[in-house]
């Protein structure tokens, strides 16, 4: 049993684990929720899956040394494309959404090119994304619209595919993200393309000369970045019939402490899909389930706080561990 315990110790999602018992113990403890009533809540679950589709490729930008911080205009700029393409002007919901696919396509291949081609930091690049996407949702809807708002009413059948609600009140984008999730989950962990990222970050110039295409693969992972922010972002403007040109900035922050959480390294190569999905569900329930409780909404600031600090002193001894069993597992 030991043996097993200190094998499960050395994956990256033991960390955010081990954080979502702890959680949902705390707000049973010392919160008096109701375990059974909160497990079925889809507020959550709900958050969870908005924020998790946005949080994955984060997390394996986070895992091949990269950050995308420009995910929070694209949630608005998707929103916008879609209610400005089909709400404003009318044209079918198939030119509204690839508008705001390819929207994403375009500003992920931005970042990408820019973080190969020059020694800027993608942080950096991203942030100028950031501010330049805001300007340009801003300007451009009141350019073309006259308003920061835009009403939108999808037909029946991208209703059902994007956004309608399923079982009572969980949003369809939960079945989303659990099947993004699977299949990112086979290519990381099941392909080559899994041994490449995790060798990216961790040296990027012994990838480069081992043959892997570093550059591509970078190019990939921020335009799966920039495109899933906007695919949120068009979920939501067609379940809630209208978008705005705000409303994304919170993403950054929630996606950064989910990936941490999960046990993605911000130095990059550690981590795992599994654990980047657990460390989401782990900020959702630690978000939304201080409302489940008698304590004070003003505690969940510090609760998140506090479980960042501890994600990131047990993902390097996590880390640690596996390193230091490796060599021994070879002999």
């Amino acid at each position: 049993m030991s043996l097993s315990f200190g094998s499960f110790l050395r994956k990256p999602e033991a960390g955010a684990v081990l954080s979502l018992i702890a959680v949902a113990l705390f707000f049973v403890i010392f919160g008096g929720a109701d375990l059974g009533k909160f497990a079925g809540a889809a507020s959550w679950v709900n958050f969870a899956a908005n924020l998790g589709i946005v949080a994955l490729p984060v997390g394996l930008l986070m895992i091949a040394g990269e950050l995308d911080i420009s995910i929070g205009a694209m949630i608005p700029a998707g929103s916008m494309s879609v209610a400005i393409v089909s709400g404003y002007y009318g044209a079918p919901i198939v030119v509204g959404i690839a508008a705001a696919l390819g929207l994403g396509v375009l500003v992920g291949l931005i970042n990408g090119l820019l973080t190969v081609k020059t020694s800027v930091p993608s942080l950096i690049i991203t942030l100028a994304t950031l501010v330049a996407m805001q300007g340009l949702v801003l300007s451009g809807s009141v350019l073309l619209t006259g308003a920061a708002s835009v009403p939108l009413a999808a037909p029946d059948w991208a209703k059902t595919l994007f956004g309608t609600l399923i079982a009572g009140n969980y949003q369809v984008i939960i079945l989303w993200w659990i099947g993004f999730a699977a299949v990112l989950w086979f290519v990381i962990h099941k392909s080559p393309l899994g041994n490449w990222l995790f060798a990216m970050g961790g040296d990027k110039e012994s990838a480069r000369n081992a043959g892997i295409p570093t550059d591509k693969m970078t190019i990939g992972l921020f335009v799966l970045s920039s495109t899933s922010a906007s695919f949120v972002g068009m979920c939501g403007a067609i379940l809630f019939n209208s978008a705005q040109v705000s409303g994304g900035m919170n993403y950054i922050f929630n996606a950064v402490v989910s990936v941490v959480v999960g046990g993605v390294l911000l130095t990059g190569g550690f981590g795992s899909v599994l654990g980047i999905f657990i460390g989401t569900l782990t900020f959702a329930v630690v978000s939304q389930g201080i409302y489940f409780t008698q304590l004070d909404r003003n505690w969940s600031a510090l609760i998140i706080g506090v479980m960042l600090l501890v994600a990131v002193l047990m993902n390097n001894a996590f880390r640690d561990m596996a390193l230091s069993y490796a060599p021994r597992k070879k002999k």
